[in-house]
């Protein structure tokens, strides 16, 4: 079944927003490419439905979401973190796909583990782009819907729904399974700001990540590092990945919506395969860092890329909340050995 079909929000926490692939190309002009905090989970969640793996999709960070669906049945799929997900009170697992009909209720709420979950529908969002992107850039107002976080009650048009799946299928997808203890790292771009064994203390060191994060960068807690000459640098350009250490000496990553540049010193950048890794991170984690080379990073980044060539497979949920009232309606027991 195909059509036009609206997905109605009921409830939206902080943090939920419209994220497409990013906004590539504008840096230069100082506007941030925004897109997924966790780019796996959210061509994951594309990947299962079908569509093109930078498609519109919401992102859902702890606050949760609750939403239904109008005018027409519409297939979805989550994917991220170890996030609560039910739909009309039937547990679900956190990676699944289903078809989302109206009067239906689906509840999505921050789970065991994990910081952001991906939302993505058997279809097209039909929002506007702004400068070729649908991501959402709130500091700035733009892309997503008006610029800002969805809310309870925003309707979100999807144009050529889709609806073939039926009841609920899990997501194989088990490079989703990446414990954040250990977060890979390509040294600089100015590790000449600290001395050498500032540099091993950074690699040897365990920090914890605080609550403070948010789409714009992870703070880190743990003994303060000390820069060989000042914190100042000429301002130049951040990568999402780069970790500055300003004077206080605690690490800051930058992530989606960071800055186009940054003057403090960058002791080293994660490495693209690990950003999801280090974005589902929750507040109190403890992790660590161990540096590679480029080669490396650039291996692990295309063995990623790899694990979604092939369609995402899914298997059928078996349930296991029935009541004892409908199975015994169901005639199941035969009779009694005494």
């Amino acid at each position: 079944m195909t059509g036009r079909a609206t997905l109605r929000l009921l409830s939206a926490g902080g943090g939920v927003t419209l994220q497409d692939g990013g906004r590539r190309g504008y840096m230069r002009y100082g506007i941030t490419p925004a897109g997924p905090m966790d780019r796996l989970a959210h061509a994951t969640a594309n990947r299962a439905l079908g569509n093109p793996l930078g498609s519109t999709a919401i992102e859902i960070g702890l606050g949760g979401l609750s939403a239904t669906a109008e005018e027409a049945p519409v297939d979805v799929a989550l994917a991220g973190g170890a996030f609560r997900i039910d739909c009309d009170g039937r547990p679900l697992p956190p990676a699944v796909a289903l078809t989302l009909r109206p009067g239906m209720t689906l509840t999505i709420r921050a789970g065991r583990a994990g910081a952001w979950c991906t939302l993505a529908v058997a279809g097209r969002i039909d929002v506007p782009p702004a400068l070729g992107s649908t991501a959402t850039h709130t500091r700035s107002g733009m892309g997503g819907l008006g610029g800002r976080a969805l809310a309870a009650g925003d309707g979100l048009a999807v144009a050529d729904a889709r609806a073939f799946l039926g009841e609920a299928a899990a997501l194989v997808a088990p490079w989703l399974e990446r414990p954040p203890d250990m977060i890979r790292v390509v040294p600089g771009p100015q590790e000449d700001a600290f001395a050498p064994s500032e540099i091993d203390a950074f690699l040897s060191r365990d920090w914890s990540v605080t609550a403070m994060g948010d789409r714009m960068a992870c703070f880190l807690d743990g003994e303060p590092l000390r820069h060989a000459r000042g914190h100042d640098i000429v301002s130049d350009g951040i990568a999402m990945g780069a970790i500055q250490v300003p004077g206080e000496g605690l690490p800051v990553v930058l992530m989606a919506d960071r800055q186009p540049t940054g003057g403090y010193p960058k002791i080293a950048t994660v490495i693209g395969a690990d950003l999801g890794r280090l974005a589902q991170a929750q507040g109190g984690t403890r992790l660590r860092f161990r540096a590679v080379s480029v080669e490396e990073a650039v291996a692990a980044r295309r063995a990623e890329a790899a694990s979604l060539e092939a369609p995402v497979a899914l298997e059928p949920v078996i349930r296991t909340d029935f009541s004892s009232e409908f199975l015994l309606g169901r005639n199941l027991i035969g009779g009694v050995v005494g």
